[in-house]
């Protein structure tokens, strides 16, 4: 029986186990330990994935949450440490580029434990972003390496990875995986009079909330842009903050400010509106699976494949830009191929791999 040990605490992370943890279960010879960092802890931002997903419950939680980010890494490594110690894991899995990735990583490596890192080899080549600090360093420390793309092996092979002792393997996006299962199980969000057609906007990366000039820029091309169609703003506890302090402009009666969603309620969004417009990779990609046009605000994505291909515009935070990339979306959508992400087996193939290896 081989005993994986599974490190969460994103939104994203809940998303992207949920279809894994579900292979798995399908598996006598794999047992799945679920450790919840805790990084994301508001209802709207966890509980409610696990529900809506049918995740198995966490064993483990640790409740660690607003910090910085050398406290919370620190009090993650901490906390996974002791688990790894009691549960004696042969794998520690872990998703994506939060804290919660590095610190099970970390945890992991220190004590001798065996890597699998899944959406490994993305690069935004951005060093300042914390969440590529993250990626790097995680991927440096897996033996197993679960790429979603050939852009991202082609990344890891550039940094010399072919010739250290691990596995890289193109398994495709499990985010897909996701999207196929519980696509057919969307719901309406519960808020009244939905416009007909609207923008989905989100933002939350701290490379934007946490610049008063880059948040002012973003909010005037929003309220720009609900001149010419409805937005639909899901807003990030983060975001909510500053919204609420009365220190950034108000935002037009056209943008409908909600609570942040479930994920069942943004397959639905994501499928009735006309364009995306975010700061998050995970919905880059989300936007993609639905053919729906997406600006990104931010200065570089590390799902370039999807730029190449016409499907995203990276804008950064000039108005102008944001607001013609729109409108040249807006008028004319591009024409969406599929299979940028593989075949919707990705759980699948990680699963195979465990039980090879």
């Amino acid at each position: 029986m081989i005993k994986i040990l599974t490190v969460i605490g994103a939104r994203p992370q809940f998303i992207k186990a949920a279809p894994v943890s579900r292979a798995m279960a399908a598996q006598t010879g794999i047992r799945e330990v679920i450790l919840h960092t805790g990084q994301h802890f508001d209802h709207h931002m966890s509980q409610v994935f696990f529900d809506q997903m049918q995740i198995p419950r966490p064993q483990y939680e640790l409740n660690i949450h607003s910090m910085d980010h050398g406290a919370m890494t620190g009090n993650m490594l901490v906390g996974i440490e002791q688990v790894i110690k009691k549960e004696e894991p042969d794998w520690v899995m872990v998703y994506g580029d939060t804290n919660s990735t590095l610190a099970g990583a970390l945890s992991a490596a220190k004590q001798g434990v065996r890597v699998a890192h899944v959406e490994a080899g993305l690069r935004s080549f951005n060093m300042a972003m914390p969440e590529e600090i993250n990626r790097i360093l995680t991927d440096r420390v897996s033996s197993l390496l679960f790429c979603p793309t050939m852009a991202a092996i082609e990344n890891l092979s550039r940094e010399g990875f072919d010739h250290f002792p691990c596995q890289i393997k193109l398994i495709g996006d499990v985010m897909y995986d996701a999207c196929l299962q519980f696509r057919p199980l969307a719901s309406p969000p519960d808020i009244a009079d939905l416009p007909p057609e609207f923008v989905l906007a989100t933002i939350h990366r701290a490379e934007n909330t946490n610049e008063p000039t880059r948040m002012n820029k973003i909010l005037y091309a929003l309220n720009k842009l609900s001149d010419t169609i409805p937005v639909v703003f899901p807003v990030h506890p983060r975001t909510r903050k500053l919204l609420d302090s009365g220190n950034y402009p108000q935002l037009s009666g056209q943008i409908r400010q909600i609570r942040p969603m479930g994920y069942l309620e943004m397959l639905h969004l994501l499928n009735a509106c006309r364009m995306v417009l975010t700061d998050s990779g995970g919905l880059q990609k989300e936007a993609y699976f639905f053919e729906k046009p997406c600006i990104t605000v931010r200065e570089e994505t590390e799902w370039t494949e999807l730029v190449e291909a016409g499907y995203n515009k990276v804008c950064g935070t000039d108005p102008d830009a944001i607001l013609a990339a729109s409108a040249q979306f807006l008028k004319q959508a591009p024409h969406f191929v599929n299979g940028l992400y593989g075949n919707g087996n990705a759980a699948e193939m990680i699963t195979a791999a465990f039980l090879d290896s």
